[in-house]
């Protein structure tokens, strides 16, 4: 049994009375699940679903069916290009990106963090799942820095001193001008955030 966080819950239009559509996300391997329930559960709330039989329990009771799963086993990390916000992902979403000049690892306080698996699987690829999903982007990197935080934590990092060694680097990768952009790099970020100064760069620089 896997537990997966809600991030959201709508009533189903349809002829069935109490049947809600719920999403939740799992910051350990990570995973994206939709649910289809017979209650309705808050944003916030863990479920326990059942990978095998495709079952859904909150408090050990069952309340759902898995209806999709999205994991990232087969999502590959691209260390190899330029990436000016750093971490970034392809357009068809089959890769995920993190900045060449950025450190792979990071040794805070005696343990190591590995950003492909922080910033790369648990923030990039949950962001754009929920961006493909028609999520607004700064929702999904809300949700993405939630789930960031949480595997953070789980090793037993301080998430605030993680945020110091991330900050502290994400400066440095962003006052590098780009050089090797991938062609299939989803710019989402940059257009929302209307750097245009950025999207410049990449445009020129694109392979």
């Amino acid at each position: 049994m896997e537990d997966y966080e809600v991030i959201e819950h709508i009533k189903e239009k349809s002829t069935q009375p109490d049947k809600f559509r719920v999403v939740a996300l799992n910051y350990k391997e990570p995973s994206y699940a939709k649910i289809e329930s017979n209650q309705d559960v808050k944003v916030g709330t863990l479920l326990q679903v059942d990978l095998q039989s495709n079952k859904v329990f909150l408090n050990k009771q069952e309340i759902g069916f898995l209806t999709s799963l999205r994991t990232g086993k087969d999502v590959k990390i691209d260390t190899n290009h330029d990436i000016k916000y750093t971490g970034g992902y392809s357009i068809d979403g089959k890769k995920v990106y993190l900045d060449e000049h950025f450190p792979k690892t990071l040794e805070i306080d005696g343990k190591t963090v590995d950003t492909r698996e922080s910033i790369g699987r648990r923030h990039e690829l949950v962001e754009k799942w929920l961006v493909d999903d028609a999520y607004e982007y700064p929702y999904a990197h809300m949700i993405a820095t939630k789930i960031e935080r949480q595997y953070v934590e789980s090793l037993g990092v301080s998430w605030e001193r993680y945020c110091e060694e991330v900050d502290k680097n994400l400066r440095n990768t962003y006052k590098l001008k780009v050089e090797r952009s991938p062609e299939s790099l989803d710019l989402t970020p940059y257009i929302y955030s209307r750097d245009s100064e950025a999207l410049k760069e990449i445009r020129q620089s694109g392979e």
